[in-house]
């Protein structure tokens, strides 16, 4: 039986959604195969929480003791959103440590948690993104630059970060100052895309071996103005998968979505998500480690699929023998 870590918590805003996920991969991990252990992290300290109690992990081995007993975790099912997972820094303590994980390299997750970058690499690649520009914390705020360069409306977002903290959708001029000073709440760069009017939908996909597999596509309709915090996780949304949307379509965005994991170098579970304008499907965001609660996308996804969770997080752990 092996011993795996299961990774949460975390410095983000997405604090809260990293405990639900980590929560729902021991609930379905193969107790046969796996000896799971959710380890919290916070502030760069390690803990195991085990029956309400907290063991401190000895960082130079990524260990602890129990009953006498000393435990080595040599695997990493990460289920923690946000930095220091999703934007690429605690892969390189891993890898120096020969412990394999569940997600994307450090150089991968560092590109696509940097929305502007992972934009500019897609567009180079021959992908569909909205059009969008980068502004830095203590620069000028030039409004007329930026209308002309995206136009209205348009979304002003944290350049890295999920789970829509932060973002605004921008209508008119007067708003925006104010839309860029809250997205700068959460990050030192703001990204200003132009809107895209259509149909949101999200895909899933994982590997194992050689294989890629591409979920059914979730259609979402927010009672929002957009796909913000509320509609993600307090139900002001609603969730239909498969999406209403055509079979070509459907394939076409599943195939794209293939080929973003592949050039990309995309690993573990991930999720795409698109605007479809005009019957024209544009990438908005790459999620290297998607949300894994139970009222998640990807768990939906599965289920239309007839995958059970269990199935896919061993596959994910197999993987990374």
């Amino acid at each position: 039986m092996e011993n795996i870590a299961i990774l949460t918590g975390g410095d983000s805003a997405e604090y809260n959604i990293s405990l639900l996920s980590a929560n729902t991969v021991i609930k379905h991990l193969d107790k046969l195969k796996y000896r799971a252990f959710i380890v919290h992290l916070k502030d760069e300290k390690f803990e195991v929480l085990l029956d309400g109690n907290k063991i401190n992990i000895d960082k130079p081995d990524f260990s602890f003791a129990l009953n006498n007993e000393k435990i080595i975790l040599k695997k990493v099912f990460m289920a923690l959103h946000g930095p220091p997972a999703e934007n690429g820094k605690i892969q390189p303590y891993f890898d120096k440590l020969n412990v394999t994980y569940t997600s994307c390299s450090s150089e991968v997750s560092k590109l696509t948690f940097d929305k502007y970058k992972c934009n500019k690499k897609l567009s180079k690649l021959g992908f569909n993104c909205a059009k969008s520009i980068i502004h830095y914390k203590d620069s000028n705020i030039d409004i007329k630059d930026i209308i002309n360069k995206v136009g209205l409306p348009c979304f002003v977002k944290p350049n890295g970060g999920g789970s829509s903290y932060g973002i605004s959708k921008v209508t008119k001029k007067q708003q925006l100052l104010a839309a860029i000073e809250n997205a700068l709440d959460h990050d030192l760069k703001v990204i200003i895309e132009r809107f895209l009017d259509g149909k949101e939908v999200s895909c899933g996909i994982y590997s194992y071996g050689e294989n890629i597999i591409s979920l059914p596509i979730t259609e979402i309709v927010s009672e929002n103005d957009f796909f913000d915090y509320e509609a993600k996780y307090e139900g002001k949304s609603k969730e239909i998968t498969p999406a209403i949307i055509s079979e070509e379509l459907s394939l076409e965005i599943q195939n794209t979505t293939i080929d973003i994991y592949k050039k990309l170098k995309l690993s573990g579970i991930c999720r795409v998500d698109y605007i479809i304008q005009n019957n024209e499907p544009f990438i908005i965001e790459i999620n290297t480690i998607p949300g894994l609660s139970e009222e998640s996308i990807i768990p939906q996804q599965l289920k239309a699929a007839n995958i059970s969770l269990s199935e896919v997080f061993n596959l994910c752990l197999n993987n990374i023998n």
